[in-house]
């Protein structure tokens, strides 16, 4: 069982630190994503796992067995772990079958294992039909399928993916993200896989870790991760959160600019500062007909604005409003919806949408 945990894993260079304590465990067949920034330490934690440098504090047990500590390090050809990179990194002079194959004449299989493994994976990959072909006569989306069907074609414990589709056109980037799950759910190895695409990692992951300056912000299912993120961070990284800064009244309510909003979450007291998140979405927005103040809209959870701008994206429309203390608020709403700059507005906010986010 290839079970990957990381223990207390901390990567220095110098005074920097690139990993920061990372602590996490991976079961068997599981598919995790490490989503974040560049610099965040996702790729030094990838390489970690596949033994390319030693930790300097803290474990890295795969299958029962410590594989790295900074004391002793297992090198990567004695790991059982295949890695694809983002440059495919592809033999030129061989051909898809001989590139896919490599793996396995390395290891000196016999002919008939070589040849009822190659079959297999050139039909799972649905690249019988390139097999006589050299990777410059491939497309990106062809030449990636290869670094799959050569990485899953030695039966690795464990698969390891850095940014795979960074190389790739949105709509063959789009293809492979659907692709990569569709062979998960087929092999079920335990991956683990970079990336700094929101939408890779909400495709692909069973579990995501969201991380920031060298830690795990948050860990857990896409929905999780999108529907209640813990920190500032996680709801900016992860679909572009609307934050808004107020200040607690008592358990359930806040006061953002001028009025108060009912809201989602544990822990608040009285005069302290809070912050909130809501997506775009989550908000609905509607004119203040009949020259009513914006001030006096009747209703919970509403607060009044003014619409900054507005862009038309055919099925939704993008809106800037502006609030009463001056901060501004993205919000999205039906094509039909349709209302100009300098115009008052009632914003409504779903209390339960309204979630209170940790300090960073």
């Amino acid at each position: 069982m290839a079970t990957v945990e990381l223990k207390g894993l901390v990567k220095r260079y110098g005074t920097a630190v690139a990993v920061a304590g990372v602590s996490l465990k991976i079961e068997h067949g599981q598919l995790v994503c490490l989503l974040g920034p560049s610099g965040c330490g996702k790729t030094t934690t990838l390489r970690l796992i596949a033994g390319f440098m030693e930790p300097s504090e803290g474990e890295i047990v795969v299958g029962g067995k410590v594989l790295s500590s900074p004391d002793r390090t297992v090198p990567p050809e004695g790991r059982n772990m295949s890695m694809i990179f983002q440059s495919y990194a592809l033999w030129p002079h061989m051909t898809v079958a001989e590139n896919v194959a490599y793996g396995l004449r390395i290891r000196k299989l016999d002919r008939a294992t070589i040849d009822r493994r190659l079959k297999a994976i050139l039909a799972t990959t649905r690249l019988e039909a390139l097999a006589d072909r050299y990777p410059g006569e491939l497309s990106g989306g062809q030449q990636q399928r290869v670094s799959l069907a050569r990485a899953l074609v030695v039966e690795p414990e464990t698969l390891l993916l850095d940014e795979p589709l960074s190389n790739l056109d949105a709509n063959l980037r789009e293809e492979m993200r659907f692709e990569i799950r569709r062979l998960h759910d087929q092999y079920r190895y335990t991956t683990v896989y970079v990336t700094h695409d929101q939408s890779e990692a909400m495709t692909t992951a069973d579990l995501i870790a969201v991380m920031n300056h060298g830690k795990v912000e948050q860990l857990g299912p896409p929905e999780e991760i999108y529907g209640a993120p813990r920190s500032e961070f996680v709801a900016r990284f992860i679909g572009g959160a609307n934050i808004l800064r107020g200040t607690a009244l008592d358990e359930r309510h806040v006061s953002v600019a001028g009025s108060s909003l009912v809201v989602s979450g544990d822990g608040l007291k009285g005069q302290r500062p809070v912050s909130l998140s809501i997506r775009q979405h989550e908000i609905t927005l509607a004119a203040v007909r009949g020259g009513g103040a914006p001030g006096n809209i009747p209703g919970g959870n509403v607060l009044p604005a003014t619409v900054a701008r507005q862009v038309f994206l055919g099925s939704v429309r993008d809106y800037t409003v502006t609030l009463a203390d001056g901060s501004e608020l993205r919000v999205t709403a039906p094509p039909d919806c349709n209302i100009a700059p300098g115009e008052a507005v009632a914003l409504t906010l779903p209390a339960d949408r309204c979630r209170v986010l940790a300090e960073d």
